[in-house]
C-alpha cells in the first residue's frame, strides 16, 4: 500500500472550497493547454488531455473556455508557451516537497518558490533528492459512504492498484495509464466519485505530531499552492486529524 499524505485530503477539501476562484480556473486551463500541446488536441488519443479536460469540467470551467485552451495548445489560436518546471524541497521537520509548475518564465517561478520556502521555514533541495520518494499515479476520490465491497469489486476489476481509507473519502490508486479506464468503470457502475486526477503519491509518510510544527507545514503548503505558476504541491507528511483545525 502506498504511503498516504494527509495533505492530499486537505487539498481535496481546499479545492472544493476554492472551486469558484479564478486562480483555480487559470491553473486548470493551463494544464489543459499544456496537455494539448504535448500530446495533441484529440481527447480519445491523448489520455492526459482527457484527464485534464474532465478535471476542468468537474470544477465547472465553461466548455468553451476549455476548448479555446485546447486550440491554444495545438496552435490553432495564439497562446503563451508554458513549460514544466518542477522543484524539490523540504518543509519544517524534514517533510519532503515535490512542487510541479507550469511557467512562461523559469527565473520568476524559481525565485517565487525559493522565496516562499525560505520565508516559511523550508528550503529548496537539489534535483533528485526528493523526487525518488514520489511516484506518478492516477487517483480518484470516492465518498466513504459508497459501499466498500462494490467499490473494491468495480475498481479492482477495472485495474485499480489500491484503495485507501481517508476518513470522509476513499482514494482509488491506479497506474497513470489506467486512470480513465477505472473512471469509466466507476461511472458505468453508478459508483459516485468526486474527482479523478494524475498526481504524485508518496511511497511513505513523515508523521508530524507537534501542533505548532503541523501548522507551520500546512501554512507553507498553502502558500506554495497559491502561487500562480504552481500547479500542484506534493508532500509526504501526515498529521492527526485534531491538528488540522
Amino acid at each position: 500500500m502506498s504511503g498516504h499524505s494527509k495533505w492530499a485530503t486537505i487539498k481535496h477539501k481546499k479545492g472544493a472550497a476554492d472551486a469558484k476562484r479564478g486562480k483555480l480556473f487559470a491553473k486548470l486551463i493551463k494544464q489543459v493547454e499544456v496537455a494539448a500541446r504535448t500530446g495533441g488536441g484529440d481527447v480519445e488519443s491523448n489520455p492526459t488531455l482527457r484527464t485534464m479536460f474532465q478535471k476542468a469540467r468537474d470544477n465547472s470551467v465553461p466548455l468553451d473556455t476549455i476548448e479555446r485552451a485546447v486550440k491554444r495548445g495545438t496552435g490553432e489560436l495564439e497562446g503563451v508557451n508554458y513549460e514544466e518546471a518542477n522543484y524539490e524541497g523540504y518543509a519544517p521537520g524534514g517533510v519532503a516537497l515535490y512542487i510541479e509548475c507550469l511557467t512562461d518564465n523559469r527565473n520568476r517561478t524559481g525565485s517565487e518558490v525559493r522565496s516562499t520556502l525560505t520565508k516559511n521555514g523550508g528550503s529548496l533541495a537539489e534535483p533528485g533528492s526528493v523526487a525518488w520518494q514520489f511516484e506518478r499515479k492516477g487517483v480518484l476520490t470516492v465518498p466513504a459512504s459508497v459501499d466498500e465491497e462494490q467499490l473494491m469489486t468495480v475498481a479492482l476489476d477495472a485495474g485499480a492498484e489500491d484503495i485507501t481509507d481517508e476518513g470522509e473519502w476513499r482514494r482509488v490508486i491506479t497506474n497513470p495509464s489506467e486512470l480513465n479506464t477505472v473512471r469509466d468503470a466507476l461511472a458505468g457502475a453508478d459508483v459516485p466519485f468526486d474527482s479523478a486526477d494524475l498526481t504524485m503519491v508518496a511511497s511513505s509518510t513523515v508523521p508530524v505530531t507537534d501542533p505548532s510544527a503541523a501548522k507551520s507545514v500546512l501554512r507553507l503548503l498553502e502558500l506554495l499552492d497559491d502561487l500562480d505558476d504552481v500547479q500542484d504541491v506534493h508532500s509526504n507528511f501526515d498529521i492527526e486529524d485534531d491538528l488540522i483545525e
